[in-house]
């Protein structure tokens, strides 16, 4: 996420909680009712494109954030895929909370679902992503091999909401045919077919994330915001960022605590509005305007960048 220089863009559209520190406009229960919403027209393209495509399938594997795995589920998934067999991939896992994901992993088993936690950029768990494919379309492979088509390759579907790791996933199966990338949505624009190295001849099938028309939940918004998942061109990033605040500091004030080397306690920090916090992540880090006040937008980009790259350590907001 890059800074932002001119902090008087679009005025019109966005509000700045800075102008005003000591005396915020909204409270943070009001700026919590804002919902985040974002639905450019490709994605109305990709919803098309996977309905059509179901059919050229053998399963769909759907990627989530494993530190939102609830939030990154597209709620539209289960009336578009319908009966397709389908395995989940809880991406990102080292940046989670490891006993949060071993928690998600154990609901989504117990409700039938074949579900692992993995790592796309390092190829953490995915070892176990061809034999648990295998396993989910046994029964396929059985009829295939009596028929004397035991070479053909098993076609997947690969889709996710954006920034979940999709395209990292490909690159990290499939070697020298890479998939665009990018630590931002709407890097993956067009379906492409993608033969992966496995025991199984396998194929992906790629698609660009999408998210739904509307988030009935303005915090499913704001968890999904707060990982990059939406623009953050499209944002008011230092409302979001007190509104992350108010969540770290309500479940991970010590990361906050030590990461910004606050003077307050953690126990403290549950209390002390969002974005006087902001304020003292500002001042802590030297982030300051002229008349010393403090720059609580690049304090805002810097929160979100480390909370986005680990460096507030392992963190699951579902």
């Amino acid at each position: 996420m890059k800074p932002n220089n001119n902090r008087n863009n679009n005025k019109e559209e966005k509000t700045n909680p800075s102008q005003n520190a000591a005396q915020p406009t909204s409270s943070p229960q009001a700026q919590a009712q804002a919902a985040v919403q974002w639905f450019p027209g490709h994605m109305a393209k990709t919803r098309r494109q996977i309905k059509e495509n179901l059919p050229l399938v053998d399963a769909v594997v759907e990627l989530r954030d494993a530190r939102v795995p609830e939030s990154s589920h597209n709620p539209e998934l289960n009336a578009l895929l319908g009966q397709k067999p389908q395995v989940i991939l809880l991406n990102k896992c080292d940046l989670a909370d490891e006993a949060a994901t071993a928690h998600w992993l154990s609901q989504l088993r117990g409700e039938g679902v074949c579900a692992l936690a993995v790592d796309c950029r390092s190829g953490k768990g995915l070892n176990r992503f061809a034999p648990t494919v295998q396993d989910l379309l046994q029964e396929l492979l059985q009829r295939r091999a009596e028929k004397g088509m035991k070479g053909k390759p098993i076609r997947l579907m690969v889709v996710g909401i954006p920034n979940t790791g999709k395209s990292s996933l490909i690159n990290r199966l499939a070697g020298n045919i890479r998939a665009q990338t990018a630590d931002k949505p709407g890097v993956t624009r067009q379906n492409r077919w993608y033969p992966i190295r496995s025991g199984v001849p396998m194929e992906l099938l790629d698609t660009p994330g999408v998210l739904w028309p509307k988030f009935e939940d303005p915090a499913v918004g704001d968890r999904l915001a707060f990982l990059g998942a939406v623009k953050d061109e499209i944002m008011d990033v230092e409302a979001l960022a007190t509104r992350l605040l108010a969540l770290l500091a309500a479940g991970y004030a010590p990361r906050l605590v030590e990461r910004f080397k606050l003077e307050e306690t953690p126990e403290a920090l549950a209390a002390l509005p969002p974005w006087q916090l902001l304020d003292a992540i500002a001042r802590k880090r030297g982030m300051l305007l002229p008349g010393d006040e403090a720059d609580t937008f690049r304090a805002a980009v810097i929160l979100l960048d480390e909370l986005r790259g680990g460096k507030l350590g392992r963190i699951t907001l579902d």
